[in-house]
This record gives C-alpha cells, structure tokens and sequence, in this order.
C-alpha cells in the first residue's frame, strides 16, 4: 500500500517583483532548498511572471514548483495559490475567490483582519479555501491566534508562511503538507500540493520575526508603496491631463 508523503511548503513569498520584495527568484529558490524546504510559492502583488518563472526553474533546485500570486481584491489581499494566470484585481473577494478555484488554485486569506497590511476584514471573510493562521511578519501572536480561532470556528484549514520579502527570511513559518497516497516525495507534483492544501491536509509551523526587525519591514514597505504608488501615477499623468482637459 502507498503511504503518505509530507513536504515542507512556504506558501507566501515576495521576489523582487513585488514593490516591497529584494531578492530575485533564483535567489530565493536556492535559499529555499539550502533550508530544508521542498517547495515555495512566489507570491508578488499583482504581479506573476516570476512566479511563473520560479514554478519551472524549481525542479533545478529540488523543489516541487507551486506558481501563485497576492491578489488585491476589493474587501483585502487574497493568495492565490497554484494559479498560472494574473486573477483581475481589485474585484469583489467573493468573485475573486471563484475565478481562482476556476483557475485550479485555492484561495487563502493572507494577514486577516490586519488593515494595515491590507488583511480582509472579519465581516467580508467567507467561503475561502483557507485562512493564514500564522504570518512570522506580525508584531505580536495576537493577530496570529484571532486569525486561528477564526479558522477553526468556521472549518477553514489553516496554513502558515513567512510572508518572507528577503531570501534570508524563507521558512520562518511554513505548512506541511501530507499528500495521500503517493510513496515518495519526489513524486508530488504542484497540483498536489494545491490538493491538499484545499483538503485541509497540511500543518502549522514557525515563529515570529523579532519585533524590531518587522517593525522595519513595516516601514520600509510603506515607503516603497508610497513610492511605486506615485511612480505609476507619475507615468499616466499625460492620460489622466488629456482626460481632463483634451487637447486644449
């Protein structure tokens, strides 16, 4: 009879892509792979092509290649995990959450209720595919034990992850992940993975960046969102003036 095997998967992770991400996905793949873990999933701020892109060279280091993406939605961020295509932002959370299950992936709240990170709010969170019930990037373990009591009141399988914006940050929080039925690891293919994680077959692990590090991170992010942010505006300006005014 085939057993089960189990891998080590951190399912939310920013390449140099995302506007508050560092490290290139290359980088992240091998720091991933020096750590013991069997797969990452990249996941920029609207923004998949890296992903893609570390899905294939994954094999290369030894991982299992998982694509993904952090999605903007209307009511908050939702993960959009095993997806090969960019899900439209800033939909409703409830549209979004179906054009990811039709995409083949599975919807997970990342950071709930955390309005400073863009968390989805208590009130708009429903029929998701899971809830991040431990991110290593929050100040304190309140957020991560409100976001476990609410998984667990209302079934949601619960996943943990690094949120990791540098390499050296991989794996401070992972799930593993129990795939039934196959011998060896070696095996397990992304699709898999994404199978049980939408089973609910998977476990949380790891602990909490210190506070003055995250407290940084915060920071640092917010002034390269404020930048990114006025950069775009900055490039659609002749749009927006031509817009307003036409040609004179």
């Amino acid at each position: 009879m085939p057993g089960d095997a189990t891998l080590r998967i951190d399912p939310h992770v920013h390449s140099e892509e995302s506007y508050d991400g560092h490290d290139s996905v290359e980088l992240l793949l091998e720091q991933a792979s020096d750590i013991g873990l069997d797969g990452i999933v990249v996941t920029d701020h609207d923004a998949i092509d890296e992903s893609l892109r570390a899905a294939d060279l994954a094999p290369e280091y030894g991982l299992v290649g998982i694509p993904g993406v952090e999605v903007s939605t209307g009511a908050g961020h939702l993960l959009a995990i095993g997806v090969e295509e960019q899900p439209e932002p800033r939909r409703p959370f409830g549209e979004t959450v179906e054009e990811i299950r039709d995409m083949g992936g599975v919807a997970v709240v990342p950071h709930p209720f955390q309005r400073t990170r863009h968390g989805v709010r208590r009130r708009q969170l429903s029929d998701c595919d899971g809830v991040e019930v431990y991110n290593s990037w929050l100040f304190t373990g309140y957020r991560n034990r409100r976001a476990r009591r609410f998984a667990e009141a209302n079934g949601y399988p619960g996943v943990a992850a690094s949120d990791a914006h540098h390499a050296r940050y991989l794996g401070r929080a992972f799930t593993e992940v129990t795939v039934p039925g196959v011998e060896r690891q070696s095996a397990v293919d992304g699709e898999d993975v994404v199978a049980a994680l939408a089973d609910g077959n998977g476990s949380v692990h790891g602990r909490r960046q210190p506070v003055p590090r995250s407290a940084q991170h915060y920071l640092l992010g917010a002034g390269r969102k404020s930048a990114w942010t006025a950069a775009r505006v900055g490039r659609r300006a002749p749009e927006v003036v031509q817009a307003l005014f036409g040609n004179g």
